[in-house]
């Protein structure tokens, strides 16, 4: 939605008390008013929308993850504890834009904090081979059209809506694939520590994606 700049001539003490209220909500004075002009006038704004997403979203997450507040309306991060040597913590952070009614309406970006470079060359070598099941199993994903990137253990890839129009239904499926990123992350970490041999994990993993497919509808 278009934002212009209008004046207001309003009480001291309104506007006190509006101030207070925002910081309690975490946004601005402006942010604030504009939510209760748009409640009261039956419009909704685009933080709506993102929050409406957010909370389907956050719905989703088992016991594995767990929802990290951000103090953003357009941000949301999940951590992700895994077992592993080096007991890494994997976080996903959905990033929103504005309109939520454009074909790309986000970021999604999985990274772990490590300082060890055999942990951040282990989740290179599984993002790569993600992107392969990606373009492999769902050629019209973000990695099926190179709409990601990898770099130093971490990937980035663009959200899509591929003809959604809910935002209770994108919160759904958003939800569902970081669940589903997950289970084969974790089963991946699980066969290094096992020392699996390569081909043998792969095909470990390849088998996990399509079950988890078959069992969901798959909408990004």
């Amino acid at each position: 939605m278009k934002r212009s700049t209008y004046s207001l001539i309003l009480m001291d003490d309104v506007v006190a008390a509006i101030d207070l209220l925002a910081e309690e909500q975490g946004t601005s004075r402006s942010n604030y008013i504009n939510q209760i002009l748009a409640e009261h006038v039956q419009c909704i704004t685009p933080e709506q929308r993102m929050q409406r997403l957010f909370s389907c979203l956050s719905r989703q997450m088992n016991a594995s993850l767990r929802v990290q507040e951000q103090g953003s309306d357009a941000m949301l991060s999940i951590l992700g504890a895994v077992q592993y040597k080096y007991r890494p913590t994997i976080r996903y952070r959905v990033e929103l834009l504005r309109d939520l009614r454009k074909e790309e309406i986000g970021q999604l970006q999985i990274s772990c904090r490590t300082q060890s470079q055999t942990l951040l060359q282990a989740m290179d070598c599984f993002f790569q081979f993600w992107e392969k099941l990606e373009c492999a199993y769902y050629p019209e994903s973000a990695c099926g059209q190179g709409l990601y990137q990898i770099q130093n253990g971490r990937m980035k890839q663009a959200l899509l809506r591929h003809g959604v129009s809910e935002e209770e239904d994108l919160g759904n499926a958003v939800g569902n694939y970081i669940c589903m990123l997950h289970a084969v992350l974790q089963s991946y970490f699980t066969g290094l520590q096992q020392q699996l041999p390569a081909p043998i994990l792969y095909h470990t993993l390849e088998q996990q994606y399509r079950s988890i497919q078959k069992n969901w509808t798959r909408m990004l």
